[in-house]
């Protein structure tokens, strides 16, 4: 008789027994349903997941501002270097002139 083969669904595991493929596999341990606590594994792993996203995401924003940030303070640095430039170039004219 060859061994049951788990059939998976839309929901989930559906008809895919790990107890069953256990129990038809050569050799297998007693069988024991360790679906729960996969499942609660799963979840655990979801939320862990989810915070983790949630700091990224922060991150990127806090990373973002501070990249923006220093842009706007790079232009007002070649700003008021070209405005003294121009400054000095005037000076300058009016002494030679």
């Amino acid at each position: 008789m060859a061994p049951e083969k788990p059939v998976a669904t839309a929901s989930g595991a559906g008809e895919a027994d790990l107890a069953t493929v256990r129990a038809t596999s050569p050799g297998a341990a007693p069988p024991t349903d360790i679906r729960p606590q996969a499942f609660q594994e799963l979840a655990k792993g979801e939320r862990t997941a989810t915070a983790l996203e949630t700091q990224l995401n922060n991150m990127e924003a806090k990373i973002e501002a501070l990249l923006a940030q220093a842009e706007n303070d790079q232009q007002e640095v070649q700003r008021l270097k070209d405005a003294t430039a121009g400054a000095e170039q005037g000076e300058v004219k009016k002494e030679g002139a």
